[in-house]
């Protein structure tokens, strides 16, 4: 028995989020990610293999680097092996980009030190068709000096209360947050976040929240005063999907709380 862990890409427009989800509308499984990543799986191992990601993406949200882990029951294919050969059975827009073999008690979850995402605006007048799915058409260049000044604030242990969709489960909305920033890469504007973990659209509610704050004028203190109201009223609207990549998910920092 093997531990193997999985690098995964893909474009989230057609899925619904990461999770397997058995039962939808109609009563059938609805498309999503893990279980098309189980069906790969099962065509090479001839039998049910379970896969655990590190974290759930929501519908229309993508990866470069979703991290997932599973058991291998097959101890002959070398790790190597496992990119090809699922990739021959994946859809084209789910790709395995690495793979290597890990401790049997490593866990693509509960061992990830930290996840880093990126939201894409596209800042341009016209967007080409291509980058429509991939990005936030805001048709302007915002100011970023005073984006980074309220982002700025996202550092180190915060209750994020403010920024987490009505029926988030989570225990705690205490998250550690390493850092938050905005750059320009040609004429799209990023906003990147790495921190322990996040809340149910946490990420496209701070993106919505910032470029709403910017566009008005808003300083550092009101963005300080909405996350300080743990009132997810007081945060501004959540970006849609399009716009966020799960970017990276580290595994070799220090393990803070769930």
């Amino acid at each position: 028995m093997r531990n193997i862990l999985l690098s995964v890409s893909y474009d989230g427009t057609d899925f619904c989020g990461w999770q397997r989800q058995d039962g939808g509308a109609n009563g059938k499984p609805l498309r999503t990610v893990q279980a098309e990543m189980e069906k790969a799986l099962l065509k090479v191992h001839k039998s049910a293999v379970s896969l655990h990601g590190s974290g759930r993406t929501d519908s229309g949200v993508h990866a470069r680097a979703q991290a997932a882990h599973f058991f291998s029951p097959i101890d002959s294919i070398p790790v190597k092996n496992y990119v090809f050969a699922l990739n021959s059975f994946l859809p084209r827009d789910v790709r395995v980009n690495a793979a290597r073999e890990v401790p049997l008690d490593f866990d693509a979850r509960f061992s990830a030190t930290s996840r880093t995402y990126r939201y894409f605006f596209c800042c341009s007048e016209s967007q080409f068709a291509s980058e429509s799915r991939f990005s936030w058409h805001i048709k302007r260049f915002p100011d970023i000096k005073r984006l980074n000044e309220m982002a700025s604030v996202l550092s180190g242990e915060l209750d994020c209360a403010s920024f987490a969709a009505a029926g988030d489960a989570s225990i705690s909305t205490n998250r550690f947050i390493d850092y938050a920033h905005f750059y320009p890469e040609g004429e799209k504007l990023i906003f990147e976040i790495r921190a322990n973990a996040f809340l149910w659209k946490m990420v496209r509610t701070l993106a919505g929240t910032l470029l709403q704050l910017e566009k008005r004028g808003a300083t550092k203190a009101e963005f300080q005063k909405i996350l300080e109201s743990r009132n997810r009223k007081n945060a501004g609207v959540t970006a849609p999907p399009e716009g966020l990549f799960l970017w990276s998910v580290e595994f070799d920092g220090v393990r803070r709380h769930p």
